[in-house]
């Protein structure tokens, strides 16, 4: 499972990353009173009706984070999140690319039942829970979300997830009660509900069924609808907008939803009506020289915009740009000789520091906004002097086919991005992930701080890698 959210491709009832083009037109939308009838106007309905609005949470939520985006460590981050009544705990991976959250399942078809990350599973039983219901192809959520062709009143509402390595998840929708931690002081937390509807995973196949980096399931926090942000703020309960930081170095990192109050970031427009998080290049720099790449590269209109994925752990670029930008650096070293490793990886040995060796990569973005990743960041050590490339040729395919550039954890790491849903922005800078943020919460007008977690210990850390390390050493000896 070096990458398992590569690619990712959503399917339900052929909504998620197939969603149509919205098109500019005139619309006249019919208002009316919601008491209009004065029969309905009474006290006791206003008063409601009030309540409901003045009980708005918005919330700030601190959600623990562990794993490391490392190609050679987890090479993915998690977080634990409390699920039913009573709440039982469950480990789902954070994933930014993807629109639901879905568990394994009671009854589940070749689900992992132990992991090597040091995590414990446990399968979610709908009928465990107090509050936990099925869903069905004729209510709201399913028709809203999946669409679903042949319903028969009352059957269950089903959903698939497939990836791109090949791996899927199917089953069925329920919902019920989450527990989140509510930020009720600086680092200080307290119990927060929300009732969310989610995949109750039946069958799994592929790397979702290794033990290698098994998880409960996965999280999504795309833009639809049907997300838990989505779902909770459309209630009351959180603003649409959130946070993280990947501590690329220690492993865990921040992770954040609520308004960000410091620090301050700079930020750039999402392109508008896409299934995830898409922003537009205007030219990328290797040291001190700016790529001379294509006019149709940079044009958005072209479909490769950037797609940010914290669910990915490499960055796979689009033919057009790997070429020149992988030119670029090699040049900086043009004695080195290179392997390919797993058909994938380019790698060689070298002396040395590679932060003075190699030079930074810096991405340009609308509104002044830049990414920059230096060499420790885009090669990652086997051994000793054994370094490899985590650029990858090749990015992801959009609903028309054309190439985008995918970038995930790999860069992403140790850099605090804010996803900004309610304005349509997201910024980042480089930032400490092992400190803190701070945060507003809305109820009490109180800004706290949250701070850095590790779900994982340090043992449990350097499990998750050593079947792929020892593979990728193995493929080296014959060359080195």
């Amino acid at each position: 499972m070096m990458d398992l959210r590569r690619g990712c491709l959503v399917v339900l009832g052929s909504l998620f990353f197939l969603l149509p083009n919205l098109v500019s037109a005139n619309v006249v939308f019919k208002v009316q009173n919601k008491f209009a009838a004065a029969r309905e106007r009474t006290l006791p309905s206003l008063k409601a009706h009030d309540d409901r609005r003045h009980g708005r949470r918005l919330a700030a939520v601190d959600l623990p984070l562990g794993g490391n985006g490392s190609p050679t460590d987890t090479a993915l981050y998690y977080t634990k999140i409390g699920i039913g009544t009573p709440p039982k705990d469950y480990y789902v991976q954070v994933d930014t690319g993807s629109d639901i959250m879905w568990v394994n399942c009671a009854g589940c078809d070749k689900c992992p039942t132990k992991s090597d990350l040091g995590v414990e599973l446990r399968l979610y039983d709908p009928n465990g829970s107090t509050t936990g219901t099925s869903l069905t192809c004729d209510q709201d959520f399913c028709i809203e979300t999946v669409n679903p062709t042949g319903c028969t009143v009352g059957s269950a509402c089903s959903y698939g997830v497939t990836y791109g390595d090949g791996s899927s998840s199917m089953g069925y929708f329920v919902k019920d009660n989450i527990q989140l931690d509510r930020a009720s002081g600086n680092l200080q937390t307290t119990p927060m509900n929300g009732s969310v509807a989610f995949g109750c995973g039946a069958k799994q196949s592929g790397q979702l069924g290794s033990s290698s980096q098994a998880l409960d399931g996965i999280l999504g926090f795309g833009q639809a609808n049907s997300s838990m942000i989505s779902q909770l703020a459309s209630v009351g309960k959180v603003k649409k907008m959130f946070a993280h930081c990947l501590d690329g170095t220690n492993g865990g990192g921040i992770f954040a939803i609520g308004q960000l109050v410091e620090p301050k970031l700079n930020s750039t427009p999402l392109v508008p009506n896409q299934a995830h998080y898409n922003v537009i290049l205007k030219a990328i720099e290797v040291g001190h020289d700016v790529l001379q790449l294509p006019t149709d590269v940079l044009d958005s209109q072209s479909g490769k915009a950037v797609v940010i994925d914290s669910g990915t752990t490499l960055a796979y670029l689009a033919a057009d740009l790997f070429t020149p930008l992988m030119d670029k650096i090699m040049a900086a070293q043009p004695d080195l000789t290179l392997h390919t490793v797993e058909q994938q990886f380019t790698c060689f040995q070298f002396n040395g520091n590679v932060d003075n060796g190699f030079p930074a990569v810096n991405f340009r973005f609308e509104n002044s906004l830049s990414l920059t990743i230096v060499p420790s960041e885009y090669l990652f050590q086997l051994r000793d002097n054994v370094w490899c490339v985590g650029w990858q040729n090749g990015g992801m395919q959009s609903k028309d086919g054309k190439e985008l550039t995918l970038l995930g954890d790999m860069v992403l790491s140790n850099k605090l991005v804010l996803y900004d849903l309610e304005n349509q922005t997201i910024g980042w800078a480089k930032y400490n992930c092992s400190s803190s943020v701070k945060v507003r919460d809305d109820p009490s007008g109180q800004e706290y701080l949250i701070g850095y977690h590790d779900l994982a210990s340090a043992s449990n850390r350097n499990t998750g890698w050593t079947l792929t390390l020892l593979l990728l050493l193995a493929i080296l000896g014959s060359f080195i």
